[in-house]
């Protein structure tokens, strides 16, 4: 049986007069699933999350949230029942985090909420922290407050905006591990991050957007097979990984800067030579060079990057007709 989805887009299009931020977005976030919807800067994502929670009105096409469409009877209701954590955790800074969790589950009508209280400060660490005006709080303390917030009340759908912004490694992991068992609470997840490793770690499914358009869509496991050839990584010297990077994009391949001058390269590559030999030609010496398993990383800057290029040749075919 199909999972009911939580949340629909339906040929979303939104326009902020002449700019177009999303462009006929399709795809469904089924219930018990954590889904990524992942896209570059400025690729519509905050924009279809606003829409969704009825935040920004549809230039065309719809959403729904829970059953109930932005402007039904039950609308305001079911975005209720959704916990948000958006564009940073909206907190009381003057005041303690426990005082913080006390004044959402007010407003949420939240009766005897205080052993909720207590088990969602320690489920994200902050227990010895309760007491603390917030204002003190790192970014990744703040962070995991809102998280905390965003969960008050045990909704069936939470979204999320870049949660693990500010968190240290260690943090992370943590975000990522609470994340991952929300569905068996019984809260279904929409993630909006740009940190692509910690989406293929912490989703089962993911969407991909771009200029507003949908891209792929689907589980991680589908993505990767469709879209995600095995590629390589290679190692120059760190002062010469930018140019090394344009060099292998102007040879038709996908390369992206990492640590220490590593690149993750991805194409149409046959054999490892494809890499060396424009470096070579070019006077960059490659000190490793070995073959990866396909990863999400690649799927996503071989489909952004298709996206550009079909994008220029519409604009070169408008000019020239």
């Amino acid at each position: 049986m199909t999972a009911q989805p939580l949340a629909v887009y339906d040929g979303l299009v939104k326009r902020y007069g002449t700019v177009t931020a999303v462009d006929g977005l399709s795809f469904e976030v089924p219930e018990g699933a954590v889904c990524g919807l992942l896209g570059p800067n400025g690729a519509g994502k905050t924009t279809a999350i606003r829409a969704l929670l009825g935040l920004a009105a549809p230039t065309a096409g719809s959403t729904a949230v829970l059953d109930e469409r932005p402007g039904s009877p039950g609308f305001a209701a079911a975005v209720r029942r959704v916990g948000t954590l958006i564009e940073g955790p909206a907190i009381y800074a003057r005041t303690t985090a426990r005082k913080n969790m006390r004044i959402e589950a007010a407003a949420l009508s939240l009766h005897g909420a205080e052993a909720q209280i207590e088990e969602l400060l320690a489920l994200v660490g902050l227990t010895d922290r309760a007491d603390t005006r917030a204002g003190t709080f790192s970014m990744g303390m703040k962070q995991r407050l809102g998280l905390a917030l965003a969960l008050l009340g045990g909704p069936r759908l939470v979204v999320l905006d870049e949660p693990t912004n500010g968190l240290d490694p260690a943090g992370i992991v943590e975000v990522r591990k609470l994340i991952k068992e929300l569905p068996a609470r019984g809260t279904t997840v929409l993630v909006s991050s740009h940190q692509l490793a910690e989406v293929e770690l912490m989703c089962d499914r993911a969407t991909i957007i771009h200029r507003g358009r949908l891209l792929a869509e689907g589980t991680i496991a589908e993505l990767l097979a469709r879209h995600g050839g095995a590629g390589f990584a290679t190692q120059v010297a760190p002062d010469e990984a930018g140019r090394a990077a344009e060099i292998l994009r102007r040879a038709g391949l996908t390369a992206t800067t990492q640590d220490d001058g590593r690149l993750a390269v991805a194409g149409a590559i046959d054999d490892g030579a494809q890499i060396s030999r424009p470096l070579a030609d070019e006077g960059i010496h490659v000190r490793e060079l070995w073959r990866e398993g396909a990863r999400l990383e690649g799927v996503f800057l071989a489909l952004t990057e298709d996206g550009d290029e079909e994008q220029a040749g519409a604009a070169s075919a408008e000019v020239t007709t």
